[in-house]
């Protein structure tokens, strides 16, 4: 199985001399270094207890986890991200790591943010074609910065899937069309968030835009197979003694991207076989959310 080179393609964060690129921190492997770290990977099924996100996973036959320590060697040394000790878990397609090095794979990455109760109020007001645009606007203005730390810019084409809120299930998914400069295809970022009493579970998909219809079913497939345990759900929230987040949904959506008030939240991009783009640092977002709407409420 030939495992093809990872490049970092675009970053932008909070504190952009803290992070190094990804070419600096982990060396490429070796095809022998590649093939040893993808089987030594465990992929588990069925049931799924998410440590530290008082959550689970009910997978189905047709999907399989990697744990916290896994995912990351995954993300840091087969795809050279950044250390992230935030990830919990990965979810791939199939039993086997072909999903995790084919042009036509992809993987789910899984994060959790305590940042309290994230209201519902406003879901069904927000219009998501101003969202859009605003979204568009605060990633060109980031493009200056990106070039000049030595960066690809990066520009948001349009929404690959609406925003949709289940209310029912708490549950929030949409997927962006992404273009990065001087690469030939467009990347596909697919995302859902569950929403918890305490916080988020989020899971993020990264691929070509010409996976959209595989990982749309995908992730259709992964939207039921997650909850929260007993007491940690949404519908067990206490407004008497339960933290309430500092942002509702339009600022969830937003703030996964790109940047408000001229600050950059933390977003690295890298390419996998001149075609499927994989993001990280979504804690790094929430954790600029948190900052920005404690100054300006949403």
């Amino acid at each position: 199985m030939m495992f093809r080179r990872i490049a970092i393609i675009a970053m932008a964060c909070l504190s952009l001399s803290a992070w190094l690129p990804a070419q600096a921190a982990n060396p490429p492997l070796s095809a022998d270094q590649a093939r040893t770290l993808l089987h030594s990977l465990h992929f588990r099924q069925g049931h799924i207890d998410v440590p530290g996100a008082h959550a689970s996973l009910e997978l189905t036959p047709a999907f399989s986890y990697l744990d916290a320590a896994d995912a990351r060697k995954v993300l840091e040394q087969l795809w050279r991200n950044p250390p992230d000790t935030g990830v919990l878990g990965m979810i791939v397609p199939g039993n086997d790591a072909r999903s995790l090095v084919a042009d036509d794979g992809y993987a789910v990455v899984i994060t959790y943010a305590d940042d309290g109760y994230v209201s519902d109020k406003d879901a069904a007001d927000i219009d998501y074609g101003a969202l859009l645009q605003n979204m568009q606007k605060a990633t060109r203005d980031a493009n200056d910065e990106r070039r000049k730390q030595g960066y690809r810019t990066m520009q948001l084409v349009g929404w690959a899937e609406s925003p949709h809120y289940d209310r029912s299930q708490h549950k929030l998914y949409w997927a962006k069309d992404l273009r990065v400069e001087g690469i030939s295809s467009d990347a596909l970022n697919y995302d859902i968030r569950a929403l918890g009493r305490h916080g988020y579970l989020s899971l993020n998909a990264v691929a070509g835009m010409g996976q959209l219809a595989s990982v749309k079913a995908g992730m259709q497939e992964i939207l039921p197979m997650v909850e929260f345990d007993q007491g940690a759900r949404y519908a067990d929230f206490d407004a008497s003694t339960d933290r309430v987040a500092a942002y509702g949904i339009s600022a969830l959506i937003a703030g996964t991207l790109a940047a408000k008030a001229g600050l950059f939240a933390k977003l690295f991009a890298m390419l996998l076989a001149a075609k499927k783009l994989v993001l990280a640092g979504v804690a790094a977002a929430a954790a600029f959310l948190r900052k920005l709407f404690k100054r300006k409420p949403a």
